[in-house]
């Protein structure tokens, strides 16, 4: 089981709008295989960045009023959140150092 928090509707604000970190989203569903093989990446992420990122997963058939917002087609789907606005994407299933060069590129870690 994993160690991040899951997004709904009831905490969205509290855990994405209003945190003071930069938050990394991970859109994803339970039938999506590629999905699947990288969390781990993510959760590898989470736990290694956690003083200057903070990561949340969302799943997209369980909040999908969440995911039209931000226009989600296709998953997986890292989207990075700082200060309430959306910074950037990153689509579809990635090693962990090409995650964190991105990152690094928004200055997130």
């Amino acid at each position: 089981m994993s160690s991040i928090p899951s997004i709904t509707r009831d905490n969205f604000n509290k855990e994405v709008l209003d945190s003071t970190l930069p938050v990394l989203i991970d859109f994803w569903a339970g039938w999506c295989g590629p999905c699947q093989m990288f969390s781990p990446v993510v959760e590898d992420i989470a736990n290694s960045h956690a003083d200057k990122l903070k990561v949340v997963k969302l799943n997209v058939d369980e909040q999908p009023e969440i995911a039209n917002k931000f226009e989600v087609k296709t998953i997986p789907l890292l989207i990075l959140v700082r200060n309430s606005k959306r910074v950037d994407s990153l689509m579809g299933a990635r090693p962990r150092h090409m995650v964190e060069q991105w990152l690094q590129h928004h200055d997130a870690i």
